[in-house]
């Protein structure tokens, strides 16, 4: 089973280093890696060739885009792998086995995707755990409780993508929620949690760095309810918002 994993990179030569390291260095080999970046000006570029030098499964594309998932549009475009997932520039994989133990679920659960826990971190000490994003296994009733995965930790068979789409651009910070909802609603996908932190992030993230982006995400995610059939997305949306609240705490 071959891995496509996908980083959108912009201005990201600070922590690219760790991401990248933490997705070449999977137990795994069968792994493509794709990255899409947006014409950086600083030596993010540089360090992507840097690392290709060293690592034949990489492959890059640096071009202007219209933001985050126009390129995570494009790396799934030129994903050639059986199973699709993406490790942002900010962040990075939890463990070396990672990637195998998600494959493994694959092959064991014959699912279409795969998804677990995910720590926010500290920007400046990435060992410390600032925020624990548990999750559960997946039934239909939790997304009438704003329940969603953590999408980084979402891997799921290209053949969904290829069936469902891609990331709707209209979105600008919550086309990923959008994209759960589009495809957990749908009853002939089944999905497998794993109780592991897959992903880790540095907190400070587009969605939630200031007040006007947490208003402007929560009116995305209200339209993303809509458009996806949920009964009731006011309530649906602040129970979204609220279920966040004990992460903090589950430390």
């Amino acid at each position: 089973m071959k891995v496509s994993i996908i980083t959108a990179t912009f201005n990201s030569e600070k922590t690219l280093n760790i991401c990248m390291t933490s997705v070449l260095e999977q137990t795994y080999s069968n792994i493509e890696y794709i990255l899409v970046d947006g014409q950086s000006s600083d030596h993010t570029v540089k360090l992507i060739q840097e690392f290709a030098l060293q690592y034949e499964n990489i492959q890059y594309i640096s071009e202007h885009d219209d933001g985050i998932y126009d390129a995570l549009n494009k790396g799934i475009k030129k994903a050639t792998g059986d199973v699709i997932g993406f490790v942002h520039s900010d962040d990075f994989l939890a463990n070396p086995n990672i990637v195998e133990d998600i494959v493994c679920c694959f092959k064991r659960y014959n699912v279409d995707g795969v998804y677990g826990n995910l720590h926010y971190v500290s920007s400046t000490n990435i060992n410390k755990v600032l925020r624990n994003w548990e999750s559960r296994p997946f039934s239909k009733k939790l997304l009438k409780l704003g329940w969603m995965p953590a999408h980084p930790t979402l891997f799921l068979k290209a053949s969904v993508y290829k069936n469902k789409g891609v990331f709707n651009k209209t979105f600008r910070i919550a086309a990923d929620y959008d994209f759960i909802l589009r495809i957990f609603t749908d009853d002939d996908y089944s999905f497998y949690f794993l109780p592991k932190v897959i992903t880790k992030m540095r907190v400070g993230g587009k969605s939630n760095n200031n007040l006007k982006n947490i208003i402007k995400k929560t009116r995305e995610d209200l339209n993303a309810a809509k458009n996806n059939g949920l009964s009731l997305p006011y309530k649906v949306i602040f129970s979204k918002n609220i279920s966040k609240l004990p992460q903090w705490f589950k430390i």
